[in-house]
């Protein structure tokens, strides 16, 4: 028995690969590990669409003369297309080593591993932008906040869980697009659609425009799930989920299928709208949910026209968000102004934070900027959220 020598590591999609130096462990061992790690970068995971190296599902790559031996770990011993799983591996390292003995162990995640491991590893935080009631602009918030994290250079998704009222498509100008069909081991998955770098669904890509969305709360539940677990996502720094108003189904299935890594409120400055909003607020506070709060974003907070823009006019009053923000224990992410060209931008499918406008451009950077450092602080200071298990 020899002795091995490691001299240096490479890290190779998050997978740390040990490189031996020693010479008689390069005489007895003729395959590279970081090139079966690459091959085994190629055998997609039939739940996320993504590959199962970067799934964190790939462990304990070691040689041994002719074998080639490594783990898969697998959210259960039972999993669908274990077997085609276990071949799609074995072919993709023979590929590369035919004449390598390729051994699988697969093993089942521990209970403890499963509930703390999301659903979704390749997403690396879910904010939901939330209101207590309609027309607030929550929906142009989530848009302009989507692609202003995107300017700020991270990649990032746009979920429009809003499925009574899908606003996205026509804010992005996808209206009448439809998303692509993927088969990964046989099974349909949809492809996000983009729009100015930004991966996009919503249910206004599967109805008509004029067709009413009638739905049980049992079937809005299944909608959600399938837009997270039937959708393959790239890997992504930020998604953003555009919530209904108020406290519904839609909410509680979305903390109850992934874990919401915070939630940005939206209000308007007037009393009735931050009652509404505190309502919806302290439901991601609920001891059971417990969801962060990442900020408020004050919409409409003044009106500027744009022939006098040094002008502010507080014609919903002021103080609103900053009081929801107290409430909350958070911090005031930005005020957004009312603008006749936010209202122009979001009609022709081009968001207001790309456009020309120096006022609404800064207001709408400061809330991603702000948004961001608060989703560091968060994730600094406080464990990761888990999935909610809420008894009905």
């Amino acid at each position: 028995m020899f002795h091995q020598t490691f001299r240096r590591s490479d890290r190779l999609f998050g997978y740390v690969v040990k490189v031996a130096t020693h010479s008689h462990f390069q005489t007895a061992m003729n395959f590279d590990k970081i090139q079966i790690v690459k091959a085994l970068a190629t055998v997609m995971d039939p739940q996320t669409g993504q590959d199962i190296v970067s799934m964190n599902m790939v462990r304990q790559v070691e040689t041994d003369g002719n074998n080639i031996n490594f783990v898969l770990e697998l959210p259960s011993l039972n999993t669908t297309h274990k077997a085609e799983l276990n071949f799609a591996c074995i072919q993709a390292v023979q590929a590369l080593y035919p004449e390598a003995n390729v051994n699988v162990h697969t093993v089942a995640r521990t209970p403890q591993a499963q509930q703390t491991t999301s659903p979704t590893p390749h997403i690396h935080n879910i904010i939901a932008v939330a209101s207590g009631k309609g027309g607030v602009g929550k929906s142009t918030v989530a848009v302009n906040l989507a692609l202003g994290l995107k300017q700020l250079g991270a990649r990032v998704g746009l979920m429009d869980a809003d499925l009574y009222g899908p606003s996205i498509p026509t804010m992005l100008g996808l209206q009448g697009q439809r998303p692509k069909i993927r088969e990964v081991y046989g099974q349909p998955k949809m492809t996000p659609l983009e729009a100015y770098g930004l991966y996009v669904i919503s249910i206004g890509f599967i109805v008509e425009p004029e067709q009413a969305v009638v739905l049980r709360g049992p079937r809005l539940s299944a909608i959600v799930k399938q837009f997270f677990q039937e959708c393959i996502w790239p890997e992504l720094d930020y998604l953003i989920v555009d919530l209904p108003p108020g406290t519904g189904d839609i909410q509680l299935s979305l903390v109850q299928t992934v874990p919401v890594t915070g939630a940005v409120m939206v209000t308007t400055p007037q009393e009735v709208a931050v009652i509404d909003a505190i309502k919806a607020m302290n439901m991601f506070l609920l001891p059971s949910v417990n969801v962060p709060i990442l900020g408020v974003v004050e919409n409409m907070a003044w009106f500027t026209p744009t022939e006098l823009p040094e002008n502010k006019y507080y014609i919903f009053g002021q103080g609103g968000g900053k009081k929801l923000a107290h409430l909350g224990q958070t911090v005031l992410l930005g005020q957004i102004p009312l603008v006749q060209g936010i209202r122009e931008s979001s009609d022709r499918g081009t968001p207001a934070v790309l456009g020309q406008d120096r006022i609404t451009t800064e207001a709408f950077m400061q809330v991603a900027q702000n948004t961001a450092r608060q989703v560091a602080v968060r994730n600094e200071m406080l464990a990761p959220t888990q999935v909610v298990h809420v008894q009905s």
